[in-house]
């Protein structure tokens, strides 16, 4: 009998590659990437949306998948009422959880001026 599922995935991304993104491509790279519920709380942060680009890479690696068949917009990453990140996954990436056996989601990011990071657990009931 197989024991709980256990996932963990973490990434590291240069803030001023995504200042560079937003920059160049602006609008077209927010809404290919971000959720309109992630663009609203992140209010154009620079720091904020690279942690949350992290988050959403650290998140297909514990998928297993890499973003291979699932879009950005698939994994959004938002707040609870006192700040804490929290992990929402729709569409593809949510079947994909739901066939690894994955329901719950732990994520801590963080970030510099430089560098932002993310890691998550995700794991079975």
């Amino acid at each position: 009998m197989p024991g709980p599922a256990l996932s963990v995935g973490v990434d590291l991304i240069e803030v001023p590659r995504i200042a560079r993104a937003v920059e160049r491509w602006g609008e077209r790279f927010l809404r290919r990437v971000y959720t309109p519920n992630e663009i609203a709380l992140c209010d154009g942060r620079i720091p904020e949306l690279a942690v949350r680009f992290a988050g959403k890479e650290a998140i297909s690696k514990a998928l297993g998948t890499g973003l291979v068949g699932i879009d950005w917009t698939e994994m959004e990453i938002l707040a609870d009422y006192r700040g804490k990140p929290i992990v929402r996954l729709l569409g593809r990436a949510r079947k994909r959880a739901e066939e690894l056996g994955l329901h719950q989601w732990a994520i801590s990011l963080t970030h510099t001026k430089e560098h932002a990071i993310a890691m998550v657990v995700a794991s079975s009931p």
